[in-house]
């Protein structure tokens, strides 16, 4: 099967082979999954063990990879030629929810501190793991719903960040 994968603004071209093997933009790799509880998931990639959170929420994915969050949507063919039609696809809300439950390690921003696409705005230790959670877009940081020490469960709004276009 093919699909357009769009992670954080970005669009990949996934093709599933029926042995497992997974095209990424045209290049081949060995992948195997095994879901785990609590959305998460083991995967081993060119012989590289990854874990892996996913929530879905109304086709939109929040994707955690090795301590960087993602914001993705998986559409099929038929799905980009309606977008197509409509004008393209806005993903980034410049919301931050939390991926999986936990405890906030740290928030690095204020309100009303600007940020950058990818910086490191709040530390999440889920697992006795420590997740940076990135800014998905570049503005100023309108909102941040929680405090170093909180204990916060899986989709919890943590953050909203307005972009420049919205100013």
């Amino acid at each position: 099967m093919k699909y357009t994968t769009i992670v954080n603004n970005e669009h990949f071209e996934v093709e599933i082979q029926r042995d497992g093997s997974v095209f990424v933009n045209g290049k081949r790799h060995e992948v195997d999954w095994l879901e785990l509880p609590e959305s998460l998931y083991s995967m081993i990639k060119d012989n590289k063990s990854i874990e892996v959170a996913v929530d879905e929420n109304d086709g939109n994915y929040n994707v955690l990879l090795e301590g960087r969050l993602y914001e993705a949507q998986v559409l099929d063919q038929r799905a980009m030629m309606m977008l197509g039609r409509k004008g393209g696809l806005k993903l980034d809300s410049g919301e931050i929810k939390a991926p999986m439950p936990g405890l906030i390690i740290d928030v690095l921003v204020n309100v009303g501190d600007d940020v950058n696409e990818g910086d490191t705005v709040i530390i999440l230790e889920s697992m006795k793991m420590q997740n940076e959670l990135k800014a998905p877009r570049t503005g100023s940081v309108q909102s941040i719903q929680c405090k170093q020490g909180d204990t916060i469960d899986k989709n919890t709004l943590l953050l909203i960040i307005s972009g420049s276009d919205e100013e």
